[in-house]
């Protein structure tokens, strides 16, 4: 018997100190990151580096910016959604093919995105003109109604 509780002892604490220090990696890993967050979801964590990421806005940025009336062109994305991981290579470089400036809000780590922008998905791209929005899409819509919309926001 004081064999099992030792060797359970024992395992609780490796587990523990496993635990421990995956947080720690994580923490380093989250250091210096653009979301100004002290730790990250390891999805995020995984994009750091990816420069199909590095266009990043914040909500306090973005609600400034609609509060004065300014336009921005917002793509609405997860780490975790696997449709934003076939999206995003392909709408960074259309939007800058096309002269758009498209700004990433990460949904993943700003979770009141969701409901601020009557997010019902993502990948989910807006448009917003004088502070106001003027066009969304939703999904993986056609590459043609992206085309469009980031020409739209490039004018």
């Amino acid at each position: 018997m004081k064999k099992i509780l030792l060797f359970g002892g024992i395992a609780v604490a490796l587990f523990v100190t496993l635990i421990v220090v995956v947080q720690l990696q994580n923490q380093q890993q989250a250091e210096g990151n653009p979301f100004g967050k002290s730790t990250l979801a390891q999805e995020t964590i995984d994009q750091l580096d990816d420069p199909n990421y590095q266009n990043v806005i914040l909500p306090e940025e973005l609600d400034e910016r609609l509060a004065n009336g300014e336009d921005a062109l917002i793509y609405f994305y997860s780490g975790q959604c696997e449709y934003c991981n076939q999206a995003t290579p392909v709408l960074v470089p259309m939007a800058e093919d096309a002269g758009a400036d498209l700004e990433l809000y990460n949904v993943l780590e700003f979770n009141e995105g969701w409901e601020d922008y009557n997010l019902e998905g993502t990948p989910t791209v807006i448009l917003f003109e004088d502070g106001e929005e003027v066009d969304r899409i939703t999904g993986l819509g056609p590459e043609e109604e992206y085309e469009q919309l980031f020409e739209r926001a490039a004018d």
